[in-house]
């Protein structure tokens, strides 16, 4: 569902700054079982229960029309808040603290690490398909996930954190990078739910059942 009017429970601010395929998220999130609503300004999200950051392309591109978007203040105060959050894809890189996709353009650093490129001696660049999940520990984010599920990729960086993170990992090559990330209400995937089928229909079910426990 999309319109405007008070965030209910289940409901997902989508939030619209110009980088992002919001259709299929859109329509991933209502499978799952939220109400969701587009948000194109900051005063449209200020109510958000649960905030959704798609992204997809370029980090210099996605962060540039972030920062111009406005979102930038409710987003990192909705994040530090410990409010229900998802970042999908470009959605997970923008909270690095750097990525060598923009080199001197800093991201907004709520999450330690950076971005790296997939090395060009392995593998081709970029992954695009579907690849396996190996969960670390049990993260609610993917309850009911069998470790080796398989999820839809489709990148050229990853993201590298300086030690141990909760969620879950995949391998590309010999690069063994954060797939996703899932601490309590802040959540993040490198791949695409919204394009990972019953795999991903189950991860977002979980993220609405995170909304609900609030």
């Amino acid at each position: 569902m999309t319109g405007s009017g008070a965030t209910a429970r289940g409901e997902a601010v989508l939030i619209d700054y110009g980088a992002g395929n919001l259709h299929s998220v859109e329509k991933a999130l209502g499978a799952a079982g939220l109400q969701v609503r587009r948000a194109a300004r900051p005063e449209e999200a200020e109510d958000a229960r649960l905030i959704v950051l798609p992204g997809q392309g370029h980090f210099r591109q996605a962060m540039e029309a972030f920062l111009a978007s406005g979102f930038e203040p409710l987003i990192r105060a909705h994040v530090l808040a410990e409010r229900p959050f998802l970042g999908i894809c470009v959605g997970l890189q923008l909270l690095m603290a750097d990525s060598e996709e923009a080199p001197g353009l800093p991201g907004l650093g709520l999450l330690p690490g950076r971005v790296r490129r997939f090395p060009r001696t392995g593998p081709s660049v970029p992954q695009m398909g579907w690849n396996r999940l190996t969960p670390r520990g049990a993260p609610p984010l993917l309850a009911g996930v069998e470790p080796g599920a398989f999820v839809y990729f489709a990148h050229s960086y990853y993201v590298e954190f300086g030690e141990s993170a909760p969620g879950a990992t995949s391998s590309y090559g010999e690069v063994v990078y954060q797939s996703a990330y899932a601490q309590g209400p802040l959540n993040a995937t490198q791949f695409h739910p919204e394009k990972s089928q019953a795999v991903g229909l189950r991860i977002l079910g979980n993220v609405r059942s995170l909304v609900g426990r609030g």
